[in-house]
């Protein structure tokens, strides 16, 4: 957290040759060997992946220097200098600067974030720490002998060097900043476990930064290793009771018993095996997660259970001051967040058991997910009004998310949900973290895709566009994290990314893995074209190869390229007025080499398509 302080004074040349005199120095000991089970690293180690220049630097006060590396990032820099034996260089970071142009440091809470080097005065020295990071963008150079150029520093970004796995781009630059915020947001909380933030005197494995929101992931990185040496560190961290913390490792020793943030280590095993197609990840951990669910079990009573620390955790605030708002209507009860959770995790263990082949144990979830959604639907529906507990957001979002609500009553909850976006946060987000994890999708699937787009293009409060029009470079930690108190405004976090970038590149660009044929053995791609976009293009490295989703408005037609690798085959929704008005490659879809048609609906012409690249084009579609 502080930064490290390096005396090169203190130097010896040779140290680590043969026939250094190394007088003085403590002799060996031999120790007893350590315990516990010797295994190699799972995942790729950590690196310096890019090294950036600054932009500018700038002379606020005598002997203060600011440099201005023109983006939010996570490492460390390196300094040149030259000069007299003794002389002392600090090197300081921070994500912000203040009105006056220095260093501002209130979010940092107690940590020093500096890294000082004492000069051994011989010509060009080169200082870089090696036992410490930092989140910054803006560095304070005080001490330095003379006065330091732009050559004088540069920043290196350092993180878990995961392969890149993913590309996206489309007309709306406001969702391209968003798309490289987010990413660079993410890369900088790999630290071989996913961290919260890397600025403060905090960075830890929240569980519940990462449920939902890891999926998309998956769409810059490969993160099977990644994620499946995470979820060992949390079933390492699982007390002998089935007790498992809200953070893992679990340095802060936070054993709640709350269900929200364990629950990711139940909803991940499941986006690792969507993805991957890897049954390993359920098989090892399924007796884990069992237990968990067994022991959380203690806590119901009459199918409610009302394990709830954090609520939905930084919804927007009423005040711009506010961390977390203090008014009833925009907060979710616990017990309704804690009951929805936990019957989504069982009906999760419910599949996950079918497909370990556990089929007593999965008709035992399935009948324990029967009586929690009873339970649900009895105590927080209301008939009359058409919406769950106090009607927020996240009230609405959740049941239309994990299947809750009864068939029956599932447009009126979503026309109270649509309701609320657009008249009463007109156009906007209004929810936290929980909510977050589902919305977009959540929207898409019901058929309103353009409030989904609306809500992602928003530059005003509360929005990640709103961000990136306050300088923004990564994702904020709050909604209002340039107004709220100083003691949690992150300007680093990627909880409140939520579904977004899944939703950018499975429904805007319409790439997405079939559920029951996992690891993209079986793709759908089923672009949506909204708003005012005129073209989307996606890539995602998978198991089979590289899958390409490009779509683009021309004259009115719309021409969709799809890639397939060898090893997959693909359901293809080309959006269209009628099959008649489908080609590929020059000639009528149904008739093309690999193509076959399966019928219309809904506005789309579906085929099924082998390996290969096609292009298809539907003619007079806008």
């Amino acid at each position: 957290y502080d930064g490290e302080v390096y005396d090169a004074r203190l130097e010896m040349p040779g140290w680590s040759e043969p026939g250094f005199a190394a007088s003085g120095w403590n002799e060996a000991e031999e120790l007893p060997a350590p315990g516990g089970v010797l295994r190699a690293q799972p995942i790729e180690p950590i690196r310096v992946t890019e090294v950036l220049k600054p932009v500018t630097v700038t002379n606020p006060k005598p002997g203060v220097y600011i440099y201005d590396m023109g983006q939010n990032l996570v490492g460390w820099c390196r300094l040149k200098v030259r000069g007299p034996k003794g002389a002392r260089v600090s090197i300081r970071h921070a994500e912000r600067l203040t009105d006056e142009g220095t260093l501002y440091v209130d979010n940092l809470r107690s940590a020093k974030a500096m890294d000082v080097y004492i000069l051994k005065g011989e010509g060009l020295e080169v200082y870089e720490p090696r036992f410490t990071y930092h989140g910054f963008r803006y560095v304070e150079l005080r001490g330095y002998p003379g006065e330091p150029t732009l050559s004088s520093l540069e920043a290196l970004v350092v993180h878990d060097d995961l392969r890149p796995a993913g590309s996206f781009s489309c007309s709306n630059r406001l969702l391209n900043r968003i798309h490289r915020n987010v990413r660079w947001g993410v890369r900088g909380n790999y630290r071989s476990i996913p961290t919260d933030c890397p600025q403060r005197d905090e960075r830890q494995g929240w569980l519940g930064d990462r449920s939902a929101e890891s999926r998309g992931e998956a769409c810059f990185f490969d993160i099977a290793a990644f994620y499946s040496k995470w979820i060992d560190d949390i079933q390492d961290c699982q007390r002998p009771t089935g007790s498992v913390p809200d953070v893992a490792p679990s340095y802060w020793p936070l054993y709640n018993d709350n269900v929200t943030w364990p629950s990711s280590f139940i909803i991940i095993p499941g986006h690792i095996y969507e993805q991957y197609g890897d049954r390993r990840i359920l098989a090892r951990h399924f007796p884990a997660m069992k237990k968990w669910i067994d022991y959380m079990s203690g806590f119901m009573k009459d199918g409610i259970i009302a394990k709830d620390n954090y609520g939905d955790w930084c919804v927007p605030p009423e005040e711009p001051h506010l961390i977390h708002s203090r008014d009833p209507a925009r907060r979710t009860p616990g017990d309704f967040l804690a009951t929805a959770y936990f019957y989504h995790d069982i009906r999760l263990m419910g599949r996950y058991a079918r497909i370990l082949g556990r089929a007593d144990e999965a008709a035992a979830f399935e009948a324990k997910a029967r009586e929690i959604r009873a339970a649900f639907n009895t105590r927080f529906f209301h008939p009359q009004k058409g919406y769950y507990a106090n009607g927020s957001q996240t009230s609405c979002v959740l049941p239309l998310a994990f299947g809750l609500v009864e068939e029956k009553d599932r447009d009126r909850l979503f026309a109270q949900l649509v309701e609320r976006i657009e008249k009463r946060s007109r156009g906007h987000i209004g929810t936290g973290l929980i909510g977050a994890q589902w919305l977009m999708q959540v929207l898409t699937e019901h058929g309103r895709v353009d409030l989904a787009y609306r809500i992602a293009s928003q530059t005003d409060y509360p929005s990640w566009g709103y961000m990136i029009e306050r300088g923004a470079t990564t994702i904020w930690e709050l909604w209002n994290g340039d107004t709220a108190d100083p003691a949690m405004n992150s300007g680093n976090h990627v909880m409140l990314v939520g579904d977004l970038i899944t939703w950018f590149y499975g429904d805007l660009a319409g790439i997405k893995t079939d559920y029951e044929h996992p690891g993209f053995e079986r793709i759908i791609i089923r672009p949506r074209p909204v708003g005012d976009l005129s073209f989307v293009e996606a890539s995602r490295l998978t198991m089979r190869g590289t899958v390409f989703s490009a779509w683009k408005i021309e004259g009115g037609d719309l021409k969709l390229e799809v890639t397939i690798p060898v090893g997959s085959e693909a359901a293809v929704y080309v959006p269209a007025r009628s099959q008649d008005r489908v080609t590929e490659s020059g000639k009528s879809a149904g008739e093309a080499p690999g193509v076959t048609f399966l019928g219309f609906e809904k506005g789309y012409a579906l085929y099924r398509v082998g390996s290969g690249h096609y292009l298809f084009v539907s003619a007079g579609y806008r």
